[in-house]
């Protein structure tokens, strides 16, 4: 097995996303965007319900760092691959659970 730093988990479905095709390839943009950066150490791997996202799915998971992230699209999963993953930076605003801290609030007008 390669080498990797960090490990990326994404719920396809099929509980909480309203299109489970649609989250596939949310994942596969994923990881079209991981590969391009070959430097990038970086294991993906797509899971089913993960049962905590409250129907904000799709969900991705960041490890080591234990960040889960709701409603992932494919500008979503852009953003934290270059600001989480190759910049070093969490994408705040798509948090809604760090391991170790318990849920964060999300206020209803950030639910869209």
């Amino acid at each position: 097995m390669r080498t990797h730093d960090r490990h990326v988990f994404m719920c396809v479905g099929p509980r909480c996303t309203e299109n489970g095709v649609q989250a596939q390839a949310v994942f596969e943009h994923m990881g079209r965007e991981i590969d391009a950066h070959p430097d990038l150490c970086v294991k993906r791997t797509r899971t089913h319900c993960m049962v905590a996202c409250r129907n904000e799915g799709p969900i991705v998971v960041v490890y080591p760092e234990g960040v889960w992230y709701r409603r992932v699209d494919e500008a979503a999963a852009g953003r934290i691959v270059a600001e989480h993953l190759i910049g070093g930076a969490e994408v705040t605003d798509l948090i809604f659970h760090r391991i170790g801290e318990g849920d964060t609030i999300v206020a209803d007008h950030d639910i869209t």
